[in-house]
């Protein structure tokens, strides 16, 4: 069967690969799962047919048979799940993965994401500085526990896993400010997942996305 995803017709990002569509792109990637993609506009996201298969009108959502699922962590762990791959063979590897799944999106990224879109939009606000230091403060003591937690290693718990896959995605947005130079260790953690040949190939297919977008 076929998977479908969907992704933004025109991506807000510029193509640097944040857009929530890289991840699902990502695991198929890893997983070795040829996909499609449907391109939806702002618009589209707000109509029936696409309310039907992300209730929030947001992107990605992944169609396999008669499967429509939506919510980048859920569709990730989904394919590693469905496909045998980025997830340990181990009940408790299994389970740990899962939990630095749900670190990376419910504790690591919240700061994160609000501190990006507070640099675009409260910039003009009178508590914009106060609003950046506050966040710059959250993000720095999520980054400060999770170097700690890595230390020396490749990755989080043994063998790069989809913990490891949503982990880096989290931490990609901050390479637009100087916060990750000050924890080598992270900085070096995301480029190792940036060097996957998984990680490049769904890199190049979103870029290619954009820059049709921006030539047409």
């Amino acid at each position: 069967m076929t998977i479908t995803i969907t992704a933004f017709e025109r991506s807000p990002d510029r193509g640097r690969g944040l857009a929530r569509d890289m991840r699902v792109r990502w695991a198929l990637e890893e997983a070795g799962q040829p996909y499609e993609v449907r391109l939806v506009s702002f618009e589209a996201m707000k109509q029936s047919a696409h309310l039907a298969r992300q209730p929030f009108g947001q992107i990605p959502t992944y169609e396999e048979g008669d499967l429509t699922l939506f919510e980048s962590g859920a569709i990730v762990l989904h394919i590693a799940e469905r496909h045998g791959c980025l997830l340990p063979a181990d009940a408790n590897g299994r389970a740990r993965a899962i939990a630095w799944m749900f670190a990376a999106l419910n504790t690591v990224e919240p700061p994160i994401f609000d501190h990006s879109l507070a640099r675009i939009l409260e910039r003009d606000q009178p508590w914009y500085e106060q609003r950046l230091h506050a966040l710059e403060g959250s993000i720095r003591k999520r980054l400060g526990s999770l170097a700690a937690r890595l230390g020396d290693a490749d990755w989080l718990d043994g063998a790069f896993s989809a913990g490891d896959l949503l982990m880096v995605s989290v931490l990609l947005r901050l390479k637009s400010t100087t916060i990750l130079d000050d924890y080598p260790s992270l900085a070096a953690y995301v480029a190792r997942g940036e060097a996957r040949p998984a990680y490049q190939r769904a890199f190049a297919a979103q870029l290619a996305v954009f820059q049709a977008a921006s030539a047409g």
